[in-house]
């Protein structure tokens, strides 16, 4: 379980925000279900031992262990 906790406005609470949307060199944008994302120490290495759902390719390049661990690589 990962817990977080951020300064801001008593208002921002249990609101439903977008997901954060990102475009590729090539004009592509990505969107996902949720604002998951991948833990890498410097190395670039996952430091977790699972992925659960899909991960961007520029996650899977970092490593050869992500995308082996991870349900589909978008």
């Amino acid at each position: 379980m990962v817990m977080a906790t951020v300064k801001g406005k008593p208002e921002l609470r249990k609101k439903v925000h977008p997901a954060v949307s990102y475009r590729r060199k090539d004009e592509v944008f990505l969107y996902f279900e949720d604002n998951a994302g991948v833990i890498v120490n410097n190395k670039g290495e996952m430091k977790g031992s699972a992925i659960t759902g899909t991960v961007a390719k520029e996650c899977a390049d970092l490593s050869p262990r992500i995308p082996s661990s991870a349900g589909s690589v978008a």
